[in-house]
């Protein structure tokens, strides 16, 4: 497919695109350079708030592939904190409003898990044999709970995946929402950290395939898919992703 990637040159879009480009025709979009460009990807660097400039990239698009987000530095502050609610609102409408002049009909939006507040915990063991709290696992809900989290950074996530539904009211758009969970470099994965982080970290290589997943389903309308390295499902369910998308994570211990 010939694809628009808006926020190509982030962290996810370093991950992904190496994988991505083997089998699609790929535009990125982005404010910065990339760190280090992928080899048969055209990028244009532009704001992605500008109308104009986005649906003359689109032209001829089968699909909008939704990466960006606001910066990492200062995390916390008013300031990074309007930059994501920025992207994820004013931002996607407005690109939204360039690839749907340009006449495409289909977007892939990397959301995130985030959009639920801390997983509840799990069933724990008697208290003198209970793990440190970095090596407790919870549980997040599947995809029939309503997302509830109000930080900053889940609440732009869910803001966003709110203009994704509108697009398909409004501009009769299929738009598929991917949930992920902390996307991993190919060398780096399994990933470090907590138990939990260990648990859904996600391969870059499962993140590309799970977009190349979303990118064939279309006919459908909005929908969100919860996608995670967790092949044992011990954090949350990824049933719907397997039955809908055809798409699992590779299993770390296997």
């Amino acid at each position: 497919m010939r694809l628009l990637v808006v926020g190509g040159c982030g962290l996810v879009g370093a991950m992904v695109l190496p994988h991505l480009v083997a089998a699609h025709e790929i535009r990125v979009l982005d404010l910065a350079a990339p760190a280090g460009p992928v080899p048969g990807v055209r990028y244009h660097a532009g704001d992605l708030h500008d109308v104009d400039l986005v649906a003359s990239l689109a032209e001829g698009v089968d699909s909008l592939v939704y990466l960006a987000m606001g910066p990492k530095r200062d995390w916390g502050s008013p300031a990074t904190a309007r930059a994501h609610l920025d992207v994820a609102v004013p931002g996607m409408y407005a690109t939204l409003t360039g690839v749907h002049r340009a006449g495409v009909t289909h977007l892939v939006y990397t959301s995130s898990m985030s959009v639920y507040r801390y997983p509840l915990d799990g069933d724990h063991p008697p208290p003198d044999q209970e793990p440190p709290a970095d090596e407790r696992i919870g549980r997040y809900p599947d995809e029939t709970t309503p997302p509830d989290a109000g930080d900053f950074y889940g609440l732009a996530k869910r803001l966003g995946e709110e203009v994704c539904r509108t697009a398909t009211v409004g501009y009769g758009m299929d738009a598929v929402c991917l949930r992920l969970c902390f996307p991993t470099a190919e060398d780096e994965w399994p990933r470090r950290g907590t138990a939990m982080q260990r648990a859904i970290a996600t391969s870059a290589r499962d993140v590309a395939a799970a977009i190349d997943a979303a990118l064939a389903r279309r006919g459908r309308g909005f929908d969100v898919y919860a996608i995670s390295g967790d092949a044992s499902e011990r954090a949350m369910s990824l049933a719907k992703a397997k039955r809908e998308l055809g798409w699992a994570p590779r299993d770390p211990t296997a």
